[in-house]
C-alpha cells in the first residue's frame, strides 16, 4: 500500500515550473469525466466522481487543504445517494423515465444561501485554530457551497450549476497559491464545463416538464 501511495505521489511531469503528481493527472481525468457525465445527465458521472473524491482526498492532504480533504470524503458519501437517485428517478419517474430537473424554491434558496455563509464561518474559524491551514477562507468557503451544490446536483435542481461556477472561480486561484498547477487548469476546464451543463440543462428542461414529451433515459 505504501509503495502504491509513493507511486501517486510522486511526480509525473512539470506544469509551470511545478511538479504534477500522478494522483493529480488521475485527478484531473476522472474529474473532467465526471462533469461532462452531469452536463449530459449520465448516471455513470457519479462511481467516476468516487473515483476523483478518493485521488482528490490523496492530493489534498498533501497540499495542507484540510478543509478540501474533509470536503472530498464527505462528497463520495453524498455521491452515494446522488447514484441511487438518478437511477431510483429514472425507474420511478415514468412519465418522463428520468429524475426531471426542477427550480430551487425560494426558501430553499435562502437557506442554502445562509447554510453557506454560517458554514464558512464555522469552518475558516476552525481551519484558523485548529490546523496550520494558511488559506483558511477560501478553503472553507469551496467546502460549504461544495456540499451545496452537490446537494442540488443529487436532486437535480437547476440552479446548482450558479453554485459550481462560483466555486470553480475561487478554486483557481486557490489551487495556483498551492502549487496545483494543473488542478488549477483543470478547474478552468469545469466551469466551461458548467456553463455547458447549465445551458444543455437549462434547454432539456422545458422538455422533462411537458408530461406528453419522453426524453432520455439517465443510463445506470
Amino acid at each position: 500500500m505504501t509503495a502504491v501511495l509513493d507511486w501517486m505521489t510522486s511526480p509525473a511531469a512539470t506544469l509551470l515550473r511545478a511538479p504534477v503528481s500522478w494522483i493529480e493527472v488521475i485527478g484531473f481525468v476522472t474529474g473532467a469525466a465526471c462533469v461532462y457525465g452531469v452536463a449530459r445527465q449520465r448516471a455513470w458521472n457519479w462511481p467516476v466522481g468516487i473515483i476523483n473524491n478518493i485521488a482528490f482526498m490523496i492530493l489534498f492532504f498533501g497540499a495542507g487543504l484540510y478543509g478540501e480533504t474533509l470536503l472530498q470524503a464527505v462528497f463520495a458519501a453524498v455521491a452515494v445517494y446522488g447514484w441511487y437517485n438518478w437511477v431510483r428517478g429514472a425507474r420511478d419517474t415514468q412519465a418522463t423515465g428520468d429524475l426531471p430537473i426542477r427550480d430551487a424554491g425560494r426558501a430553499e434558496a435562502l437557506t442554502g444561501l445562509v447554510a453557506v455563509v454560517a458554514a464558512t464561518v464555522g469552518i475558516a474559524m476552525i481551519l484558523s485554530h485548529g490546523t496550520d491551514s494558511q488559506v483558511p477562507w477560501p478553503d472553507a468557503f469551496v467546502l460549504a457551497a461544495s456540499l451545496l451544490a452537490t446537494y442540488g446536483q443529487a436532486r437535480k435542481i437547476f440552479q446548482h450549476w450558479y453554485v459550481w461556477i462560483a466555486i470553480d472561480l475561487v478554486s483557481i486561484p486557490l489551487y495556483v497559491s498551492r502549487g496545483l498547477n494543473l488542478t488549477a487548469i483543470l478547474y478552468i476546464g469545469f466551469t466551461a464545463l458548467c456553463v455547458y451543463g447549465l445551458i444543455d440543462w437549462k434547454r432539456a428542461r422545458p422538455v422533462q416538464t411537458t408530461p406528453s414529451t419522453t426524453s432520455e433515459k439517465v443510463p445506470a
